[in-house]
């Protein structure tokens, strides 16, 4: 079935894209707080040693299922939004690929699990594996196409089903098993959501095909993007095995849940990645002038939000772990972790900037060049400090990426003038955490009041300083408003 009435405008999918990123955000934030108090309550429920042993099941899961995507995923999504005539075909290729491709991810996850001892857990991991791959490539429709109200529903959906599924697992008394399946179980409603959304949309043909030429066309298309999600997702899992081998696994859980928050505000530039990368790649093809102030654009966009909440949780780590019951000892990890989350951030805009201009061999290098980073760090930093070198290496390994994905986004002629796009809004920041200073000691809810000064404060800078542009406010204006 044709899709052409999907098919983005010019002229307002720069508008389109503020409106849609404003949409799942609200669905984003309100799925990841909930969420949050999953994985801090699950958390609670199995101790530091038992989250650890979670943790560390999820993060081979996580690393193996590169294998079942094998970049197919992005192309997808590129794809699709460059041809959105094509899309059912697309779709039902990939969903094919995805079986295909278990098959090798099964056996490589039985032998990842057996190396920290952990085969027990194999079945409930492998569905966890396979149940949210298909739930990935599903809801990419939704960005390919930019229809995202039903994803905004989706994510909230989930989570309430996880956390009810939760709770349920800690009043029983359930163990490790239990909350991997409950997973499983959230991503299998996801499947089934995405498929009757499209099936009544009729925005695409649900079922299966395998077009062999177009899947050797897309394998090597999608080489590239999968080399780069291999690297990315070992670059941004391997520290957990690492620690896992030289320190014991309640060191694992402390280091997993001082990541947890941190995870859960991640959630932004994703969310705006996934909206802005299909434009970036549109404007590349169609309106090539406009991609350069695009790119700009998303950066100072990533900056604005990452640049606050970093000095925010650096000033109010203590506040922030009472608050969502960290263990004690994830505290100071937190407030590490904390000061990188605008790196974090930023480092999106330049990965779709290279993606979409189709120089995804670039990012590529790049991936390769912060995974070996990583890796060393993580080898000098574990052994004599544990859990907080790990999050040391992290912030490293970000800086590192974005000076190289700078480097290469310049020699294809964009040069992002970063201290003239980022002082304002750096000094913004600043004015923010001074009024942060006196609030530093506030416990419990008095923290959410913190936040919401910060807030403020920080929203009046931006405006006093010039950060945001008179044209910026009337575009985001005209996106917010439906005509």
């Amino acid at each position: 079935m044709g899709d052409a009435a999907f098919e983005p405008q010019p002229r307002s999918i720069g508008s389109r894209a503020l409106r849609n990123t404003a949409l799942l955000l609200t669905g984003r934030i309100t799925s990841r707080l909930l969420a949050l108090v999953t994985v801090i309550a699950t958390a609670r429920h199995l101790n530091d040693a038992g989250f650890g042993r979670f943790q560390t099941v999820v993060t081979y899961v996580a690393l193996v299922s590169v294998l079942i995507d094998l970049g197919f995923n992005t192309l997808y999504t590129r794809e699709a939004a460059r041809q959105p005539d094509q899309l059912a075909r697309f779709l039902r290729n990939v969903l094919s690929t995805r079986l295909l491709f278990s098959v090798l991810g099964l056996v490589v996850l039985a032998g990842a699990l057996a190396i920290p001892r952990l085969e027990d857990l194999f079945l409930p991991a492998f569905a966890v594996m396979l149940l949210s791959a298909y739930a990935n490539v599903l809801r990419s429709t939704f960005y390919a196409t930019g229809r995202l109200g039903y994803e905004a529903v989706a994510v909230v959906l989930e989570s309430l089903l996880l956390l009810g599924l939760v709770l349920l697992g800690i009043v029983l008394n359930l163990g490790i098993a239990y909350f991997l399946w409950a997973y499983a179980i959230q991503y299998l409603f996801s499947c089934a959501y995405f498929a009757v959304v499209l099936q009544v949309t009729k925005m695409a043909r649900f079922g299966w095909e395998f077009d062999l030429p177009l899947f050797r066309e897309w394998f090597w298309k999608a080489l590239p993007f999968a080399l780069t999600f291999v690297l990315t997702t070992i670059y941004f899992k391997i520290d957990v095995p690492i620690l896992q081998v030289f320190r014991p696994f309640t060191e694992v859980g402390w280091y997993s849940l001082a990541y947890k928050p941190i995870e859960a505000i991640l959630f932004l530039p994703s969310t705006i990645f996934n909206v802005v990368f299909p434009v970036l790649s549109i404007y590349f093809h169609r309106e090539p002038e406009r991609l350069p102030r695009a790119i700009n654009q998303f950066y100072r966009a990533l900056l604005g939000l990452g640049w606050p909440i970093t000095v925010g949780v650096v000033l109010l780590t203590t506040g922030i772990s009472e608050l969502f019951r960290l263990y004690p000892q994830s505290e100071i990890a937190l407030q590490i972790l904390g000061s990188g989350i605008f790196l974090m951030f930023v480092t999106n805009a330049f990965i779709g900037a290279l993606n979409a201009m189709d120089r995804q061999v670039l990012f590529t290098w790049a991936a390769f060049i912060s995974l070996i980073i990583n890796v060393g760090l993580n080898l000098i930093l574990i052994p004599p400090f544990g859990y907080l070198g790990s999050a040391w290496a992290t912030d490293l390994t970000e800086l590192a990426l974005l000076a190289v994905c700078w480097v290469f986004l310049a020699r294809q002629g964009h040069r992002v003038p970063l201290h003239r796009l980022s002082w304002r809004i750096l000094v913004a920041g600043l004015v923010m955490g001074l009024a942060l200073l006196p609030m530093r000691s506030f416990h419990g809810l008095l923290v959410l009041v913190a936040i919401l000064v910060g807030v403020a404060v920080y929203g009046v800078a931006l405006l006093l300083l010039r950060a945001v542009s008179r044209d910026e406010i009337a575009i985001l204006r005209r996106a917010l408003v439906r005509h």
